[in-house]
């Protein structure tokens, strides 16, 4: 089928794993493969591409067939499952401003569709669909990994809320009704997660791939946007890689070539995650693992099965058929209410005794900084280089006892809830971190509600192992101490190590079981981008194209570029009907001089009532002049040794961009004598070579002969210049020749030669 923005047809083909004589309808479950390399060479080791459509002699990665595993588990517990091909996103989304998120989400929705059409007219099924029971459209799960995890969350979200139609690759209704997602190792580039539909994502330790582990916004970034009652769990897998979850992406059980993903350094292996270190997970004991999550979340979301929630949920309960892998877990939504949330969208809270620090920021408010080995996937970047509204509080202390304290815009109400549930990350490798935790009402009422002892998961500084671990208090204590459980005014936590780091990322009164789910009518924003000429002078103003559609209003976080600096500046905006909605409006200034095309971007993010689809977009102003057009003359072609030979590179026009030249070097024929190492400055010539060559070598037989030379924005030349040096030999004429190419390797003129004579 054709996909908008894709010149190649992207395929539709799949592999079907059902029950045998199942009764009445069965769940569906959908399972969509990351990017990968789409084609390769049957018996030719390591020969893969990123063609499509495979070029002759090569065949399909089958990447869609590396979950069976999976898709027969759940097909013994009575779902009909279905893995998708997608090698023709993969091969063509390089040049998809969401990284191919809405084209993925069209190919997922067209086989549902196919599904849909089946059920309605099951004689119009192929053989083997009508040979299976008969699907459950209403019980749909979706399996994403790698990038597929970002195209299932955008499949639901287009099912929920019309994407664009110039953008859709499919334009009928959703007949389905997706309970529920799972996301393996994801991208979520967009950061825009749908809040209202329960999720779990699975978290790689040793993930070389999405390394920064930012699928754990699928859980972080539903936070006070919506009803809050879809849980979200995150599931944090020590050991496992990003590849091994597929058969088909593992080497030793693929088809095409494969390996294993961890960036690794047979000089400086990782202790914890190169292939073979201790820490890690077999390909076989990853996937089991992975498999047994996969069937939780099937039998929690689809299944309604509340016991299983204990599982996935932070509540510590560890599922056997996962052994021998050690995982963790936390979660938002479902039966959590009211929060201490550093990132509150009703407004920030006060902290004392610690520091509300901003998880994405260049100096001091950053939460993590060069001296905190590893990275954090709760602070993975987005766009933004400064981005506001997204918060931690960081507590360092150097002796016990000092209190840190949280105190909201306005006292939350705890009243109903068993526990308090905290989500609090420690530093790598450490042990011992201890807090005691206490509340106070708003009559300033305290009491005591525990203690809590959190050891660091395991990590390196190649890995995002400072991740949040949930711990559980009951509040009983603040019962019996008569507080107002309606009205607590604040939360502290008194450190009782003797020093250390923690970082608090928020805290939820908790109660048991799994609510139902409906998703709200928010509102829906897609930034789009328009494209323009900058002209020839003047200023025109244009407007960014943002599409927003619903009958609620929310609010979003903007975010728009300055071209020039590349720094942005952010607002909170109002959307939706009733409100002013997002108007952003841009001057573009012609010239006629050459430059790059320039990006005049914009980026949202949801806070509150709010869907995003495309979180980025803005005006592009295309250069419309022509590249100056580049001579090269002597002006010291021809010296003694000890000169410098020099050249001058011109431009016909100044240009606003720096334009490059290299001249590479060349033998020089007719066996004339050629320049050599030996006849040039030692320390120009370190860039040519790792090591000076002893004896001398020819010029144009050096590890790197390219000279680069760039003309600066708004000049019109600049000399090439090869520094000779005298020395006490005597020697005939030697020369250097040169071939000058463009930044596009293509040729300017004829090669051109230098020469260098002895001194008198």
């Amino acid at each position: 089928m054709k996909l908008p923005g894709f010149p190649a047809p992207v395929e539709m083909h799949g592999v079907v794993v059902a029950p045998k004589k199942a009764p009445g309808k069965r769940p569906v479950a959908l399972f969509l493969h990351g990017r990968h390399a789409t084609c390769y060479v049957p018996g030719k080791d390591g020969e893969a591409s990123g063609d499509w459509p495979c070029a002759k002699g090569s065949k399909p990665i089958p990447s869609h067939r590396g979950y069976l595993r999976d898709q027969k588990l759940l097909a013994s517990q009575g779902y009909v499952t279905v893995s998708i091909s997608a090698n023709g996103i993969n091969g063509q989304d390089w040049n998809a401003e969401d990284g191919g998120a809405q084209a993925r989400s069209s190919l997922i929705r067209n086989h549902l569709g196919r599904w849909a059409d089946w059920a309605a007219k099951p004689s119009s099924a192929p053989a083997a669909v009508r040979k299976g029971p008969k699907t459950d459209l209403s019980k749909v799960l979706l399996v994403g990994h790698s990038r597929g995890g970002e195209g299932v969350n955008r499949a639901v979200m287009d099912s929920l809320y019309k994407p664009p139609a110039a953008q859709d690759g499919y334009r009928s209704k959703a007949r389905w009704n997706i309970r529920g997602t799972v996301h393996i190792g994801p991208t979520i580039f967009g950061q825009n997660p749908v809040p209202d539909v329960p999720s779990l994502t699975i978290l790689p330790g040793c993930d070389g791939d999405v390394s920064d582990l930012q699928g754990q916004v699928f859980t972080d970034g539903t936070r006070g946007v919506s009803r809050g009652k879809a849980l979200h769990s995150s599931v944090y897998m020590i050991g496992a890689n990003h590849n091994y979850f597929n058969t088909e992406w593992t080497p030793g059980q693929a088809q095409a070539p494969a390996d294993d993903d961890f960036w690794h350094d047979p000089e400086a292996r990782d202790p914890l995650c190169s292939p073979g270190a201790a820490g890690r997970l077999s390909a076989n004991q990853q996937h089991k693992a992975g498999a047994t999550y996969i069937a939780a979340a099937a039998r929690l979301f689809v299944g309604g099965d509340d016991r299983v929630r204990q599982l996935v949920d932070g509540t510590g309960r560890r599922a056997p058929s996962a052994d021998p892998a050690r995982v963790l877990t936390h979660a938002v939504g479902g039966n959590r209410g009211a929060a201490f949330l550093p990132d509150d969208p009703q407004g920030s809270p006060k902290v004392s005794g610690a520091r509300l620090c901003d998880a994405i920021a260049p100096g001091r408010t950053a939460c993590m900084g060069e001296k905190d080995p590893g990275s954090s996937p709760h602070f993975a970047s987005w766009r933004a280089e400064h981005e506001a509204g997204r918060r931690a509080v960081a507590l360092d202390w150097k002796k016990p006892g000092t209190i840190a304290r949280v105190t909201p815009k306005k006292p939350v109400s705890v009243k109903g809830a068993k526990s308090l549930a905290l989500r609090v990350a420690v530093p790598a490798n450490t042990s011992g971190t201890r807090f005691d935790v206490h509340v106070k009402d708003a009559k300033g009422k305290r009491a005591k509600l525990g203690s809590v002892k959190i050891d660091g998961l395991p990590g390196t500084d190649r890995t995002a192992s400072y991740w949040a671990q949930e711990v559980r208090l009951p509040l009983t204590a603040a019962t019996r101490a008569k507080l107002n459980l309606a009205k607590i005014a604040s939360l502290e936590l008194t450190p009782k190590s003797s020093s250390g780091k923690a970082w608090l990322m928020d805290a939820w009164s908790w109660k048991p079981g799994t609510p139902a789910v409906k998703a709200a009518g928010l509102a829906r924003v897609d930034i789009g981008t328009l494209t323009v000429k900058e002209g020839d002078s003047g200023f025109r103003t244009y407007q960014v194209p943002v599409r927003t559609t619903g009958k609620n209003a929310g609010a979003v976080r903007l975010y728009v570029d300055d071209p020039e600096t590349g720094k942005s500046t952010s607002r909170l905006v109002k959307v939706g009907p009733g409100t002013a909605g997002i108007k952003v409006t841009v001057k573009v200034e012609g010239n006629k001089r050459y430059g790059w095309d320039k990006t005049h971007g914009v980026a949202v993010k949801a806070v509150r009532g709010t869907v995003v689809g495309a979180d980025a977009g803005g005006v592009l102003a295309e250069n419309d002049d022509p590249m100056p057009k580049v001579s090269i003359k002597p002006v010291a072609a021809d010296v003694t040794e000890g000169a410098p030979l020099t050249w001058r590179i011109s431009l016909s026009e100044k240009a606003d961009v720096e334009i490059w030249t290299t001249a590479q070097l060349l033998p020089v024929p007719d066996g004339r004598p050629e320049l050599s190492t030996a006849d040039v400055d030692q320390e120009w010539l370190s860039q040519l070579v790792e090591r000076v060559p002893n004896p001398a070598i020819p010029l144009s037989k050096v590890e790197y002969g390219t000279l680069w030379t760039t003309v600066e924005a708004g000049q019109k030349s600049a000399d090439l210049t090869v520094p000779t040096i005298r020395d006490q030999l005597k020697e005939p004429a030697e020369y250097v020749r040169f071939q000058l190419s463009d930044s596009d390797d293509k040729p300017l003129g004829p090669p051109f030669e230098g020469t260098v004579r002895d001194t008198p």
